[in-house]
């Protein structure tokens, strides 16, 4: 192997475009498992299903699972139903944190919450988080089901944390890293790391993939959690000041709370708790943010996570998987400009 060094920043415009492209055969077989098992006598569950599923999203995760696979030079098929797998723990996420969110759009649709009921959400969920332990099973590594299922339980904690911590205004820095590295980046980490296991790679490479994913999926959150101050319904996929209005401490408000003066700071005291959720405290809750550079600085620390991400390839032989895994950390990071 040949260690190289990539900076990030380095790009004009990244784009997912070439993993997308390294990963397309191999992700017509993940659809292909994806559609079947998502199947049901009951004509609800792929009708649910179905709209999460197909509704716009770039099914990210299971390529890291695809390109980490090219990346170590595996020829194997066992990555295919571990990356189906991943695509549905999330989806099944994505359908409970609807609920528990009460969101009305999901990738700039109607959430199925909405359409079909908080019951069905989270039932369909359930149904799709045993479709995807059955093919774990199916891939036959019971390290692979162990990541993979470790991932899942991690999730849910990661959930629950947050969800104890809404309109928390003490909510610590570390506290809220704690909650986007269990509800987000477990699941990255463990979709590059099981491409290692099933292609019988030495646990250094298992635990650098491990990194990359963690990484990558901290600043995924964090530029989620930035865009929510600077961006529109059109842009984010939801409607802009969920998180302001749903009590939710991320880290442009942490940072703002902590750097305003006491005006400013009870402001965020009364909105946190709900009492001040209007548009226009939406507006001024933007320009605290941005007036006291806690977004610039919590895109600062998206870009210092997503180096790691980069670094963490680093003892991996260059290669077209490579470069590509270092541009989706470039993409993720660059969606807030």
């Amino acid at each position: 192997m040949s260690a190289t060094v990539h900076r990030l920043g380095s790009r004009t415009q990244p784009s997912l475009d070439p993993i997308m492209a390294l990963v397309a055969q191999d992700m017509n077989l993940v659809n292909a498992v994806i559609l079947d098992r998502m199947q049901s006598e009951i004509p609800l569950i792929p009708e649910l299903a179905g709209h999460l599923i197909a509704g716009g999203g770039k099914r990210m995760r299971p390529m890291l699972t695809l390109a980490s696979a090219r990346l170590l030079g595996y020829s194997g098929t066992r990555h295919h139903k571990l990356a189906a797998a991943v695509e549905f723990i999330h989806t099944a996420t994505l359908l409970h944190d609807d609920v528990v969110d009460s969101s009305d759009l999901r990738r700039g649709r109607r959430t199925a919450n909405i359409i079909w009921g908080n019951p069905a959400s989270v039932l369909v969920g359930d149904f799709l988080f045993s479709r995807s332990f059955e093919l774990m099973v199916e891939a036959e590594s019971l390290k692979a089901l162990h990541i993979l299922s470790n991932a899942s339980a991690v999730i849910a904690e990661g959930e629950v944390n947050q969800l104890t911590a809404v309109r928390r205004i003490d909510l610590s820095e570390d506290r809220y890293l704690d909650i986007i590295g269990a509800k987000t980046a477990a699941l990255f980490a463990a979709a590059c790391r099981v491409s290692a296991v099933v292609a019988e790679r030495p646990e250094a490479e298992e635990l650098a993939l491990d990194a990359y994913g963690r990484n990558l999926g901290i600043a995924f959150q964090l530029v989620d959690d930035a865009i929510d101050y600077v961006s529109d319904a059109s842009t984010m996929g939801k409607d802009a000041g969920d998180d302001f209005r749903e009590g939710k401490m991320t880290l442009p408000v942490i940072l703002a709370y902590a750097r305003g003066n006491e005006a400013e700071r009870g402001f965020w005291k009364e909105a946190i708790s709900g009492r001040r959720i209007s548009d226009e405290d939406f507006a001024e809750a933007i320009r605290l943010v941005q007036s006291c550079r806690a977004v610039d600085d919590t895109l600062a620390r998206a870009r210092h996570y997503g180096q790691r991400a980069i670094d963490a390839l680093g003892g991996f032989r260059a290669c077209e998987a490579k470069d590509a895994m270092v541009e989706a950390v470039e993409f993720a990071v660059a969606r807030a400009y």
